[in-house]
This record gives structure tokens, sequence and C-alpha cells, in this order.
């Protein structure tokens, strides 16, 4: 729900059987520049998402794929290219300008807070109040209300493992934490969801579950960007993959057409596309 108690729903668009790409992106950018005086962080950089595939970003350190995903999500302002979302012109200047027009990101951090139980993790920022007087005058929660939507939302993305939304997330395992961080990515995301590093220090089985997330969004029609350093996760879920190399983007290729050794190929320099 939203801050007046509008249902959240994501659009259930079943993946299409045919091919990537579509003939529309849902999130495009295109000569992206982002100088940070005399270091050019981004150098011309192009990228396509379409609807209803996981595009995964990979590059070497300081390939500029950090860079990238804050431009496209509001954290950095970029010194030149466009950034198109369904074929308007964006003019992110900060996170939240993004968020409003439907992309939520998971940083590597995850921004959630651990004193706070899972439910108020989920509204952490879009916090429902109390219809009437005591909502509207007196600002009192509707903790009731966002503990049901949380349940429901955890269920649908089929989360089994947070089945209780009062346990404060300080009591959550890493692979835990970050599924409810990508929960309520979902929940809100409604054009794109981007997630830095999501399986970064989690065991084999919360990397699986993680995963499993991710394919999830993308069958109900969600676009995903996914930030990794793991070349087998990328293989395992990825439609498409965007190599970044000194600040440019080096080629797109899909798991099918390439291995994994050689987009690390590509990565290091060592071979083009």
């Amino acid at each position: 729900m939203d801050s007046k108690g509008t249902q959240l729903t994501i659009t259930d668009n079943s993946r299409p059987e045919s091919a990537l790409p579509f003939t529309q992106p849902v999130l495009k950018a295109t000569g992206l520049v982002k100088t940070y005086g005399r270091v050019v962080g981004l150098d011309g950089v192009d990228l396509e998402l379409y609807q209803g595939e996981v595009l995964a970003v990979i590059g070497d350190n300081g390939a500029g794929k950090s860079t990238l995903i804050k431009c496209l999500t509001g954290a950095e302002v970029p010194n030149g290219g466009e950034i198109i979302l369904n074929g308007r012109v964006m003019n992110f200047r900060r996170p939240q300008d993004a968020k409003q027009y439907g992309i939520e990101t998971v940083y590597q951090g995850l921004a959630v807070s651990p004193a706070l139980d899972i439910a108020s993790n989920l509204y952490l920022g879009r916090e429902l109040r109390k219809p009437g007087l005591l909502g509207s005058v007196f600002r009192v929660l509707d903790t009731k209300l966002m503990r049901q939507n949380a349940k429901a939302e955890l269920d649908r993305l089929g989360i089994s493992t947070l089945q209780d939304v009062t346990v404060a997330i300080e009591n959550l395992s890493g692979g835990q934490r970050q599924a409810v961080a990508v929960a309520r990515a979902a929940a809100f995301g409604s054009k794109v969801v981007v997630l830095d590093e999501p399986t970064a220090a989690l065991g084999v089985r919360e990397t699986n579950q993680v995963l499993d997330l991710i394919r999830r969004l993308r069958d109900e029609g969600i676009p995903v960007i996914l930030v990794s350093h793991n070349m087998p996760n990328v293989f395992d879920v990825a439609d498409r993959i965007h190599i970044q190399r000194l600040g440019k983007r080096a080629a797109t290729i899909t798991p099918k057409t390439h291995s994994m050794t050689e987009a690390v190929a590509i990565m290091t320099g060592a071979t083009s596309a």
C-alpha cells in the first residue's frame, strides 16, 4: 500500500517466451558521462533494460559499475548523456527522484534498521498511519495494517524463511536481511529493481534464496539490474550481461552466446566481443 492505504500491486506480466531484447526498453541510458575532476568515471556509456529481464552489470574494480548504477538511480548526477524511463527523459537529482518513478535500489549496505522489525523496515520512510484524526493529527502509525501487508508481500514473493514480521532485523541472518531489503524494493519498485552485490558475504543456501527471489521478480515482469562480481551467479540468473571496462561499455553478451571465461576476457581487455 502507499501512504494513503492504496494496495500496492506489481504488474503480473508473465515473462514472454520470445527472445530478448524486446522492442522498447523500460530503462535506457545513452552516452552517460561522469567525471570527478580529472578522473573519468563514465565515458559515454549506453545501457538498455527490457521488461521481464535480469540485466547483469559486471566489470573489474574501477570499471564504472558503481558510478553507472548511482547515475541511473539518482545517487549521482551525470555530466552528460540521457536517462530515459519508458520513453521519457529523466533528470534525477537524488535517489528520492528515482523512487518517485518506480526505481528501487538495494545497495550493498542494505540500508535496513536493525532495531526495527521486518514490517517496519519494509515500510521504512513510507509508514502507514491510522485513518482519521489519529493519523492525520496525532501521526499514529497503523502498525497492524503494515504487519498484515508485510506478511502478504513476503508470502507473495515466496519468502518462507520470514514467517514472523514482528522479529527485529538484528535477529536475522545475512540472507534474511537481504530478503527483507529485496522485498521492500519489490513492493515499491513498480518499474525497475536494482540490486548491488546482493549475494556478497552470503552462504550457499542464502545465496540460492536470493537468486530464487530475483527469478521470481523477473517472472512477475519486473526488470532487474544485478551488479555482481560472482560470475556463476550472473550466468545462473542473467538474461543479458553488460560488461564495463575503463568507464565504457565493452560489450553486451548473453550466457547463451558467451562462456564465463569469454566474459572475463572481455572484462579484462584480453579480447573483444
